[in-house]
């Protein structure tokens, strides 16, 4: 089936994320041959639960949820401050491509 095997090509993507490192949802729909970032996304939010989901963030840099800073400072994944204390991936320093 079609969808299963989206779902696994993304999700192995995901799985191959090393610590500290992250992806868009863009970057991993285009490792898998596709421009379907949202698809990325729908399928991390069903289906992503046991990967590393954290490594998988938005292109400007913010996580989907606020609670991934407790991984990304345990992977030491390089970050950026705000002034008010918001803070987003150093996409610079922490993007990986497989």
């Amino acid at each position: 089936m079609e969808h299963d095997d989206f779902v696994s090509r993304v999700l192995g993507v995901v799985e191959s994320i090393p610590p500290g490192r992250v992806m868009t949802y863009g970057d991993v729909a285009a490792a898998i041959g596709s421009r379907a970032a949202r698809a990325v996304g729908q399928t991390m939010a069903y289906y992503g639960s046991e990967v590393p989901w954290w490594r998988v963030i938005r292109s400007s840099g913010h996580p989907a949820v606020d609670h991934a800073l407790e991984y990304f400072r345990a992977e030491g994944t390089p970050l950026l401050w705000s002034a008010s204390g918001v803070f987003r991936v150093d996409l610079a320093a922490a993007r990986w491509m497989p």
